[in-house]
């Protein structure tokens, strides 16, 4: 994520060990590590709940990230973010990775809960987790995305409708 905020692809993706777009070093996803790395850095355990490249094929296609806001809150919540890279949308990817953070959810005895907030203006995302068992609960105020309808569903594994 380092490398990623210094704009050195070669370097991220020697370290991740996998080809990386120039997606990842957008002002829309630098924010991203910045943020994760501020969480990693004030608690080394949330790593292994952050986010992870959309990796599809034997050839490590990099097609987006996925991975949760941090790790389970004390009622056994976790909220999941992804992210498809604009030349890799409406192939199934989001989709792809929306089943893989609710299996690896599902996984966790201490996740009860799968939280997902969409702004009520990205129909892809609405579609994306229409069929998982999301239901609407409310809505917030995200000081990045404005407006969010918030959705949970139960940690189960669930195959899209």
């Amino acid at each position: 994520m380092s490398a990623l905020l210094d704009g050195d692809l070669s370097e991220a993706g020697r370290v991740a060990g996998v080809s990386l777009s120039g997606y990842f070093v957008t002002d829309s996803a630098r924010w991203l590590w910045w943020l994760r790395l501020d969480q990693m850095a004030a608690d080394p355990e949330h790593a292994r709940w952050m986010v992870r490249h959309a990796v599809v094929g034997d050839h490590g296609l990099v097609v987006g990230h996925a991975g949760f806001h941090g790790p389970p809150d004390e009622e056994g919540m976790v909220e999941i973010g992804y992210s498809v890279a604009p030349e890799f949308r409406r192939r199934g990817y989001a989709r792809s990775a929306l089943t893989e953070l609710l299996r690896r959810a599902a996984a966790e005895t201490a996740v009860t809960t799968v939280r997902a907030a969409i702004s009520p203006d990205n129909v892809a995302s609405l579609a994306t987790i229409s069929g998982f068992g999301f239901v609407e609960v409310g809505e917030q105020w995200d000081e990045e995305d404005g407006r969010e309808l918030l959705f949970e569903a139960p940690a189960r594994p669930v195959a899209p409708a």
